[in-house]
């Protein structure tokens, strides 16, 4: 959906967008999104160019700054709008990143506050990255990782690739304006200070297998791991395994439930997210990731999270996540 750039920093307009959030997620946007609304009002025609040239575009939930009413398409719920078949309930797209599907979500992990940014491609089998904090974070750092694969050909006088880096050095002035500002590395040597480098293990979060990890207490039962301290292909590859037995997954589902039930919901809300993820269009997987969420989300106090889980259980089938009625 298009929209205009001076509706980004729109004042009516923003708050209009912050009350919608509030209203239909039950997240409260971050001062980061608005800062990234602010960098989108910013920017002219050639940073605008240089983002377009990045694959990046405004998504999801951006596109309410075109029209904070926006209605979905008949029988649609507003909380499916750019959400994809793999995106947990944590994950809102505000940002769409061109090939293989890639976008980028604010994470919120008790559906009230943004805590981070999320991205992944939804077409490969890659987990969900949540290096970056803000917005801004994430776009600097494609800004970086395109200035790294231009460098040798613009070392080389390609003038096209020469115009490019110029853009992108226009574009990175505009971010660095609002965010990022003290961070002097540019191109490989920003990845290698502020991407590549491995987060330390998360011990208040338990390993699944979308890679972003479960905000929870409690024992779980398989024994998982803390966030980041599995081999993330054995344990891949382990819980495909499971899902493939149609007994051992309805054990394991029935397990999680009576644990949920006895008071500890940390088993049913990381086989419920690994069931999100891993469900592959087989409805009987679907029906225990709605289930499993929505009593794990519930017994935690984020009634928020469990509705967006029943919405899109309602609606994965969906071909199009752009669900907005299109502008008269």
């Amino acid at each position: 959906m298009a929209v205009a750039a001076e509706r980004y920093g729109d004042p009516e307009v923003r708050a209009a967008v912050a009350r919608r959030v509030r209203g239909e997620w039950g997240l409260e946007l971050p001062d980061s999104f608005f800062r990234f609304a602010d960098f989108l009002a910013a920017l002219g025609p050639v940073e605008q160019r240089a983002l377009r040239d990045l694959d990046l575009a405004p998504y999801g939930v951006t596109d309410l700054f075109a029209d904070p009413s926006a209605l979905p398409r008949e029988g649609l719920d507003i909380r499916v709008h750019g959400r994809y078949y793999r995106d947990p309930p944590e994950f809102l797209t505000f940002l769409h990143g061109g090939s293989d599907g890639l976008h980028f979500g604010l994470w919120s992990d008790d559906g009230r506050t943004c805590d981070g940014v999320a991205s992944y491609c939804t077409n490969d089998g890659e987990g969900i990255d949540r290096t970056h904090r803000t917005p801004l974070e994430a776009i600097r750092a494609r800004i970086e990782a395109a200035q790294r694969d231009l460098a040798d050909y613009a070392a080389d006088g390609d003038e096209e690739e020469l115009a490019r880096l110029a853009d992108l050095g226009r574009l990175r002035v505009a971010l660095t304006g609002f965010e990022t500002g003290d961070r002097t590395e540019t191109g490989l040597a920003y990845s290698e200070t502020y991407v590549y480098p491995r987060a330390p293990v998360d011990t208040a979060r338990i390993t699944t297998m979308d890679g972003a990890g479960a905000l929870v207490s409690g024992r779980t039962a398989l024994d998982r791991p803390a966030h980041g301290a599995a081999d993330p292909y054995r344990f891949g590859t382990f819980m495909e395994d499971l899902f493939d037995d149609a007994e051992q997954v309805l054990a394991a589902r029935d397990e999680a439930l009576r644990r949920a039930s006895a008071g500890d919901p940390a088993e049913a809300l990381a086989l419920g997210r690994d069931l999100h993820r891993a469900s592959y269009g087989r409805a009987e997987h679907e029906e225990y990731a709605r289930e499993l969420l929505e009593v794990a989300y519930r017994e935690l106090g984020r009634p928020a999270l469990a509705e967006v889980a029943a919405a899109h259980h309602r609606h994965r089938a969906l071909p199009d996540v752009n669900v907005l009625r299109a502008a008269r």
